[in-house]
C-alpha cells in the first residue's frame, strides 16, 4: 500500500492545527526554489538568507492571523512574497536587481540533475555557465521575467501580476529576451554544445 504525500494545504492546516512538523515539510518542499529566486535577483547569498528567512516569517505571520486563502497556490503565493520582499530591499537602496554568477552560489547546483557520466556533467556545467552568462547581460525587465519564468516556474499569467505588467508586456519581455540570447549566440558564436 503506497502512502500518498500530503498536498501543501494539507500542510497547512496540519501546522495551524499545532503540527510543526507539518510546516518543516511545507518548508522543506519549496526551500530551493523560493531561496534560489532570491538569490537570483540580490546577488548577494548573507542578503538573500535574509531575505528568505523574512519571506517565512511573513508566510507564519500569516498563516497564524487566517489571512492565507490562496487556495492550492502555495507556492506561487510565496514567490510573491519573495519577490515584493526583494523589490521592497532594491527600493530602499535604490537600484535594480543585477544577475551575475558567483563562486559562492550556482543556480544549478540546487537542481536535480540525473546521474550522468563525467563528461556529460562536464558538457552540462559549461552550457549551463554559457547560458547564465547570456541571461546574465540582458536588460533587467527582460532578465527579470526570464529568471520568474524558468528559474521560478511562474506562468506568465504569474508574472505579470507580480511585476505588474500586462501578460502581453510579460510575454514581449521573454520574446525580446529570447531574441537577444540568439544575437549573442550569433554574434559571439557562442556554442552551447
Amino acid at each position: 500500500m503506497q502512502v500518498m504525500p500530503l498536498n501543501d494545504q494539507q500542510l497547512i492546516a496540519n501546522y495551524l492545527e499545532g503540527n510543526e512538523r507539518a510546516f518543516e515539510e511545507l518548508l522543506k518542499r519549496h526551500k530551493s526554489k523560493i531561496y534560489t529566486s532570491i538569490y537570483l535577483f540580490v546577488k548577494d547569498k548573507a542578503l538573500a538568507e535574509d531575505i528568505f528567512q523574512e519571506v517565512f516569517i511573513k508566510i507564519i505571520d500569516t498563516l497564524r492571523k487566517g489571512k492565507y486563502n490562496h487556495e492550492g497556490k502555495f507556492l506561487q503565493w510565496a514567490m510573491r512574497i519573495s519577490y515584493n520582499m526583494c523589490v521592497d530591499y532594491f527600493r530602499r537602496s535604490k537600484r535594480r536587481p543585477k544577475v551575475s554568477p558567483t563562486e559562492t552560489f550556482d543556480i544549478f547546483d540546487v537542481l536535480q540533475v540525473s546521474d550522468d557520466n563525467a563528461e556529460q556533467t562536464m558538457i552540462k556545467s559549461q552550457t549551463h555557465d554559457k547560458i547564465r552568462h547570456l541571461v546574465d547581460q540582458l536588460p533587467p525587465e527582460q532578465r527579470e521575467v526570464v529568471i520568474l519564468r524558468h528559474y521560478a516556474d511562474m506562468s506568465f499569467k504569474e508574472i505579470s501580476q507580480l511585476t505588474r505588467v500586462s501578460i502581453n508586456t510579460a510575454l514581449g519581455r521573454m520574446r525580446y529576451a529570447l531574441i537577444n540570447i540568439r544575437k549573442m549566440i550569433e554574434e559571439k558564436e557562442v556554442s552551447l554544445k
